[in-house]
């Protein structure tokens, strides 16, 4: 990313690129969540999904091709915003941190302004995500169908327990995309510069897309890697009956270390990294391809 670009250009491109994500990656995330938040099983009984590939084929076989998009309307409706936020946020954040517009940042400032990010999209992440769980665990034969899509889950929620429902797992968000976001972003403006030809050499067209493409997809799995346990605690907290956890991530925590121990930290990973990947190459060209377009009809902006 050119280090002298407007946050208003970050915005616009961002919101684009995360329609991109959303896309690309919601039938993983699906698998992700349903495998975060099965039940544990009984003495002598095998768990709901032996696996990825496992609960993928019960959640087609039960409800179609259907079912691995189910709650997607509320991360599509709320996704240009968040990345637009999350883009935004990364480009004020390198903005306060240089002297001139065209000072390059080290990797330490990019993750600065990459966890800068993360503070921006909470607030509109949280209730999106909340909603989000709460319809992909909504599963045929096994968790009674509750919620009849997301103004109706948003509702019920709200008639529950106030705003303060709709944004429960706000914390546990916060602490898993702060730190997510800095990875994020430093790994694929390090991994971009890196692959800039030297002594005005020229890069193909074909070769550029390709570095975008393998700097988005290893961004992705940078973020997961680091936000992968606040993201299943969060997961835990956010489907949990109103209630359940007093203290929130706090409990959660606990219970989940004493009952599951520490790799239950990572239940889900292999979708996540296996969606990570795709769905965030897909959001980086989209930002690119729409940045390209900015600087094409909008130069000044």
């Amino acid at each position: 990313m050119s280090e002298n670009v407007s946050p208003i250009k970050y915005f616009l491109s961002g919101g684009f690129g995360g329609v991109c994500t959303v896309l690309a990656g919601h039938p993983l995330d699906t698998i992700k969540v349903r495998l975060q938040t099965m039940p544990l099983p009984a003495a002598g009984q095998s768990p709901l999904y032996a696996g990825t590939l496992d609960c993928a084929k019960k959640t087609i076989r039960n409800e179609g091709f259907k079912g691995l998009y189910k709650g997607m309307s509320a991360p599509i409706t709320g996704v240009a915003p968040i990345f637009a936020m999350s883009f935004f946020g990364f480009g004020l954040g390198k903005r306060l941190q240089q002297t001139t517009p065209d000072e390059e940042l080290n990797n330490v400032q990019l993750f600065a302004a990459g966890a800068f990010s993360g503070i921006f999209t909470t607030t509109v992440m949280a209730p999106g995500e909340r909603i989000k769980c709460l319809l992909q665990i909504q599963q045929g034969g096994h968790v009674p169908q509750k919620y009849n899509g997301m103004v109706d889950c948003a509702k019920q929620l709200y008639a529950e327990g106030g705003i303060r429902s709709i944004y429960k797992g706000s914390v546990a968000t916060l602490l898993r995309d702060v730190p997510a976001s800095g990875m994020y972003f430093m790994t694929y403006d390090y991994l971009k510069k890196e692959t800039v030809p030297k002594d005005g050499q020229k890069q193909e067209a074909a070769v550029g897309l390709l570095w975008t493409i393998f700097a988005g997809g290893m961004a992705g799995v940078a973020n997961w890697a680091i936000g992968m346990p606040a993201d299943v605690l969060k997961s835990r907290l956010q489907t949990a009956p109103e209630g359940s956890y007093k203290n929130g991530i706090r409990d959660v925590f606990r219970e989940l270390m004493k009952n599951e121990g520490p790799l239950a930290l990572y239940k889900g990973v292999t979708p996540v990294m296996l969606r990570a990947f795709p769905a965030n190459a897909a959001c980086f060209i989209g930002f690119e391809i729409f940045m390209s377009f900015l600087n094409l009809v909008a130069p000044n902006l």
